[in-house]
């Protein structure tokens, strides 16, 4: 998953004085404001229309999905979701692009500069996930090599993870290239013989892994929760150098592991202000890695639409989503 912590980002962005380069869903672009606050006025506020980062990765898409399910279905909302890499998407509050991200994980450099420095922007409380980030082997590297789980033995084992792409050194396999991570760092400041790899995807992740496991090919890789896959391949992971506080302060000098992560909402201060009720919604919105998972599962593996999922999901659980809705 995407972190980003003391100022540390990776990823490159291209910006325009015309908007953010990147398309959204259902042909919509960042660039086209339309924001719900636009569409009310006076009195009780209408919903109008939301617009709604979808960062890439299918739990966030869970959110997400839910979300415009309840609002346009009960408050009749018009939800514009705009595929967007997370630090695009908090660009998207200063220019009244993105009204709101679902699952924000950590990136407190950002809450600095958006919440705290330009004031565009505002925490709307968590999510109900918790967040879990770290290093995974699959299950049966753990039961044939015990000791593997160990960050220390690592290098022990460093000539089975060996790649065509990893330059004679063990490959650690990341994801998406523009997930943050601290892996680099961990691998050079642990003194690990091993060089860091990404399969371009979570979808592409998950297959390494599952791979991994029925093909008994060694794999040491970056995974997270909440995620849908550890329902059915239940990865272990390896215990790194315990996480304290500040201990991944400075970003080049990382040496220790994840911190655990609650998940959260942030929304731009003007859909805050606005009196929409999606503003309401989201604020609201809260449920647990099981749900998420759930949801998630019927997307990636079931092979429905996020639409259907996310409605057979609100039909199953009308006591959840009613918390959510504004009074009266």
């Amino acid at each position: 998953m995407s972190v980003t912590r003391s100022g540390k980002v990776r990823a490159v962005v291209l910006v325009t004085g015309a908007g953010l380069l990147l398309t959204a869903c259902g042909g919509a672009k960042v660039g086209q404001v339309d924001t719900a606050a636009s569409s009310s006025a006076g009195g009780a506020k209408s919903c109008g229309t939301v617009n709604l980062a979808v960062n890439p990765w299918v739990g966030y898409e869970a959110n997400a999905a839910v979300i415009a399910q309840v609002a346009e279905k009960q408050l009749g909302c018009k939800v514009v979701k705009k595929d967007l890499k997370e630090e695009v998407a908090w660009q998207g509050f200063a220019t009244g692009e993105v009204d709101a991200v679902v699952e924000n994980w950590a990136h407190d450099d950002l809450k600095k500069k958006y919440i705290d420095d330009q004031k565009v922007a505002v925490n709307a409380g968590p999510t109900g996930n918790k967040g879990v980030i770290g290093w995974y082997v699959a299950p049966w590297m753990a039961k044939k090599y015990p000791d593997i789980t160990d960050w220390k033995n690592l290098n022990k084992y460093a000539s089975l993870f060996k790649t065509s792409e990893s330059d004679g050194k063990g490959q650690f396999l990341d994801g998406d290239p523009s997930f943050v991570t601290n892996d680099a760092a961990l691998v050079k400041n642990l003194k690990l013989d091993y060089k860091v790899v990404y399969a371009g995807s979570e979808t592409a992740l998950i297959t390494a892994f599952r791979q991994s496991e029925k093909q008994q090919q060694p794999i040491l890789g970056y995974f997270y929760e909440p995620q849908w896959f550890l329902s059915e391949l239940r990865l272990v992971k390896v215990n790194l150098p315990a996480y304290t506080k500040g201990c991944d302060a400075d970003a080049a000098k990382v040496a220790c592991d994840y911190p655990p992560y609650e998940l959260d909402k942030i929304v731009s201060k003007k859909f805050a202000d606005s009196g929409s009720p999606a503003y309401t919604l989201v604020k609201n919105f809260t449920w647990t890695n099981d749900d998420q998972n759930l949801v998630a599962k019927y997307i990636a593996e079931d092979k429905m639409t996020a639409d259907e999922a996310a409605a057979k999901w609100v039909a199953d659980n009308p006591d959840k989503v009613k918390a959510w809705l504004p009074a009266g």
